[in-house]
């Protein structure tokens, strides 16, 4: 484990250099990964954990559009894909990445198979942070461990196969073993991690539900669809506000911004735009910061894990989902999308 300076903190992180994927392999070489559900976070982490020459298995209902995608992806039935007890009996480590609303309905099931000295994984503090709404208390002689990549696992998977990583926190609920250390870390790497950075159950999953509600989704879309709108009420064209709003900051500007910073960003944009972005990055700051603040006091009190709880149990969940994504989908700002992205050149190669 190294110490790195953010700003003037001091942070304990992991990276391949000092915990190499043969380190990683090393320590896990007697064990056996079973991968429990094969949906969000599932195939990117168990494929990349496969690829890297690890132990893995599959448990995912069967006769599910879930189980055939497993054995699209090569997942061989009987072999490494099996009924979620039979991969949970087979399992010396046991990643839970079902939904959070799943594993509140399938923890007894897991729980009777996590015997002494096994290993409980989870990619999102959740379920336990939240154990009085969940019910999901672990055994005290088993190890529990988080990782929990800082993305989709669609990009775990697509900058793995391009040979990069994606950053993810890691975190110790439960140390039975004494080796829950090493195994956090040699599980880290072989999910395809570029670092890890160290956190708590609690402080991951405070952090993950801000972040998902604020500037990586639901902030995001609000920001993009008031600038759309008051370029729409005062004449502009659907293509020259969508462009001005999504286009260019997800095609030109964020990339760069991710490769140098949004002060080199700022340093290297034209005078006009940049004295714009000086003069008003605080306003939006002020204007935003009482709504960071009550999300995060809502997720501290556990109302939003109630609203996730209650709404993702509901037997109409999905048609009530599919209602609101179609919302989205057949607004004028994402149809106008639509068009903008097939318009691309990349799109139109031959």
């Amino acid at each position: 484990m190294a110490q790195m300076n953010f700003g003037g903190v001091v942070e304990n992180v992991i990276t391949r250099e000092e915990f190499p994927l043969e380190k990683a392999r090393e320590v896990l070489k007697n064990e056996t990964i079973a991968v429990i559900g094969y949906g969000v976070q599932g195939p990117g982490q168990a494929l990349n954990l496969r690829d890297n020459g690890f132990s893995v298995i599959i448990g995912q209902r069967k006769e599910s559009k879930t189980w055939d995608k497993a054995i699209a992806d090569g997942w061989v039935p009987g072999e490494t894909l099996f009924e979620i007890e039979e991969a949970c009996q087979k399992a010396t480590i046991i990643q839970y990445l079902l939904s959070d609303a799943a594993q509140i309905t399938l923890w007894p099931t897991i729980k009777k198979h996590l015997t002494a000295g096994k290993t409980l994984y989870f990619s999102h503090g959740f379920a336990v942070t939240y154990k009085e709404r969940t019910g999901i208390i672990p055994p005290t002689d088993v190890d529990v461990i988080l990782i929990a990549p800082k993305g989709s696992g669609t990009s775990l998977r697509r900058l793995f196969v391009e040979g990069r990583g994606l950053n993810s926190s890691y975190a110790i609920f439960q140390d039975a073993t004494g080796k829950a250390m090493e195994k956090v870390s040699a599980l880290g790497i072989g999910v395809g991690s570029g670092y890890l950075f160290e956190t708590d159950f609690k402080r991951e999953v405070y952090s993950d539900l801000t972040g998902e509600r604020g500037t990586l989704m639901g902030a995001i879309q609000g920001i993009f669809a008031a600038q759309y709108q008051v370029l729409r009420d005062n004449g502009h064209t659907p293509s020259e506000a969508f462009n001005e709003t999504v286009e260019e900051l997800t095609q030109s500007l964020m990339p760069l911004v991710a490769e140098n910073g949004m002060d080199w960003m700022y340093g290297n944009c034209s005078t006009t735009a940049q004295r714009g972005a000086l003069d008003w990055w605080k306003p939006f700051r002020d204007a935003s910061l009482p709504v960071f603040q009550k999300l995060y006091d809502e997720v501290a009190k556990g109302n939003e894990a109630q609203r996730s709880i209650d709404s993702n149990s509901e037997v109409d969940y999905r048609e009530k989902l599919d209602a609101e994504l179609t919302e989205l989908r057949e607004s004028e700002m994402w149809q106008t999308g639509a068009v903008v992205r097939s318009l691309r050149p990349e799109r139109n190669k031959k």
